[in-house]
């Protein structure tokens, strides 16, 4: 099933503000959270449909890639954890809260309506730190999308300790200031009456336990630095500074946490002959005089590999061919551009006797004659018309 319009799950114009894309979101956060409706499949559907979309719209980075390539753009393409929100789980969902409702994380209800006990799946935990690498692309790898495995130095989860940071179980405790439930209650008062406030516990960070030994290996930090093998499916149709995010793929966090996510930027290779303009390819053809005039079938490069044309006889320099769909394909659509054939005449610099003798007899020629008017316009004016 095909995604829905970010805009639309939020109910917002696609010019909206910042404000208002959060203003959006906190509403269907509160109408559609799990603690609101138990065991409602539909309304938890829902409910991380809006985080995937404000994740996503309140970047002002993926906002502009999703505004320009839509959910390919943010999601869905690469292997792993996926683009954008598409990889969200419950707590990623939740530790959006601390910037929507305020507090450290958890369940917005804990506080609106005064419940006990903490949130399905609402403990906030740490995240890991981003990790940004650049991937090198053919131009044939751009039009026919590409799987790179590629090796990523980072931090990664201590094996010793599965991640937790601690020398055994026995060197786990329930955190004594929180009692596990990762964030703390704090009542305020203020000019309106006291405001009850969910924050963060200070003591273990929100992880609910406390580490009374820590593991040798990773100094209780619960990550080591490590290697590891990543398949990255790139889409076809991507662009030199285009960046896609596979979620869960950085650094690993402390303490059993949520890995960041790994940026991929992407860097065009030069062709040796093709030169890409958009989704289009442009191919610089050089022809003899001969064959100018009297018409040829000549082989050019194409991104898919050879492909013959027909050169017209009485072709003219500047003239542009076109070979239809064979250029770049667009990205989240079935649109490919096109290959455009600039047509140059190719001249000898050096002539031998016989070779001179007959230009010289062709000069006088009539049909050899230049014919002012018919061959004035320039590449980039023919290339304009082209495209209008």
């Amino acid at each position: 099933m095909s995604k829905r319009d970010y805009y639309d799950v939020l109910g917002v114009a696609k010019g909206a503000s910042a404000e208002e894309i959060k203003k959006a979101y906190r509403k269907l956060a509160i109408k559609y959270h799990p603690d609101k409706n138990p065991d409602d499949k539909s309304a938890e559907d829902k409910f991380k449909e809006a985080a995937e979309a404000y994740e996503v719209l309140s970047s002002a980075e993926k906002k502009q890639r999703y505004d320009q390539f839509g959910h390919a753009g943010v999601g869905g393409a690469a292997g792993g954890g996926g683009y954008g929100g598409g990889g969200m789980n419950m707590e990623d969902i939740f530790s959006q809260f601390g910037d929507i409702f305020g507090g450290g994380g958890g369940s917005p209800f804990d506080s609106f309506f005064g419940g006990g006990g903490q949130s399905r799946g609402g403990r906030r935990v740490a995240k890991g730190s981003n990790l940004r690498i650049k991937v090198k692309l053919t131009l044939e790898e751009i039009a026919n999308g590409a799987e790179k495995k590629i090796k990523v130095n980072k931090q990664v989860s201590c094996k010793t300790c599965d991640g937790t940071g601690a020398k055994d179980k026995s060197s786990v405790s329930t955190c004594s200031t929180c009692g596990g439930a990762g964030s703390v209650r704090r009542v305020t008062n203020t000019i309106l009456g006291q405001m009850q406030t969910t924050a963060t516990c200070p003591t273990c960070h929100g992880s609910g336990q406390q580490i009374t030994a820590k593991c040798g290996a990773c100094h209780g930090e619960g990550t080591v630095r490590g290697e590891e093998t990543i398949t990255i499916n790139i889409p076809a149709g991507v662009s030199e500074g285009m960046q896609l995010s596979m979620a869960g793929k950085g650094n690993a966090a402390p303490n059993g946490g949520v890995p960041g996510d790994l940026i991929i930027l992407i860097e065009e290779t030069p062709h040796e002959t093709l030169k890409r303009e958009g989704n289009n390819v442009v191919y610089d053809l050089h022809v003899s005089i001969p064959d100018a005039a009297l018409g040829a079938s000549v082989e050019v490069p194409t991104i898919d590999g050879k492909a013959k044309i027909k050169i017209e006889p009485g072709t003219q320099s500047g003239k542009l061919l076109r070979l239809k769909g064979k250029g770049i394909p667009e990205v989240n659509s079935y649109h490919r551009g096109d290959q455009i054939i600039h047509v140059n005449i190719w001249t000898p610099k050096a002539l031998n006797s016989e070779e001179r003798a007959l230009l010289e007899k062709l000069r006088e020629s009539a049909n050899f004659k230049p014919q002012p008017g018919k061959n004035d316009k320039s590449f980039f004016d023919k290339m304009k018309e082209y495209f209008e």
